[in-house]
């Protein structure tokens, strides 16, 4: 077995300390906090949106403070290869949506629906262009 130089090692090191840093940054970097229940937290896998075979946002349904919460970001990629949208989210149960809100901004979160005790899913998308929904979740 060949041995590494000092130089080798050295920069096998530095190789291995920047793959971390790397994979941090090689999705959206975007940390979500509920505004109306920080101690909320994800429930079910999150939901891909996408247009034009590029992923558009991100769904997710979280549960806290007695409620369940939808919420949907716009990745970067697309805000930046589109002009003004409107990106919405609701949680759903059966067909009725429970809370719906909209924002021109880069994120929406419902505002809460009294829908722990029945099955529900987040729906979240961009107006008029596409739009996802998480798993259910009972």
């Amino acid at each position: 077995m060949k041995s590494l130089s000092r130089r080798g090692v050295r920069l096998f090191a530095a190789a291995a300390l920047a793959v971390p840093t790397a994979l941090a940054f090689a999705g959206p970097a975007h940390a979500e906090v509920n505004p109306r229940c920080a101690g909320s937290v994800q429930i079910g896998a999150t939901a891909y949106v996408t247009v034009g075979g590029m992923t558009a946002a991100s769904v997710k349904q979280y549960k806290g403070c007695g409620k369940n919460y939808a919420y949907t970001y716009v990745w970067q990629q697309y805000r930046s290869t589109h002009g003004a949208y409107q990106v919405c989210t609701s949680i759903v149960t059966g067909t009725t949506l429970r809370d719906l809100q909209c924002s021109s901004g880069p994120d929406v979160w419902s505002l809460g629906a009294n829908t722990l005790s029945v099955c529900t899913r987040a729906l979240g998308g961009i107006s008029d262009v596409a739009q996802k929904e998480t798993e259910v979740r009972c």
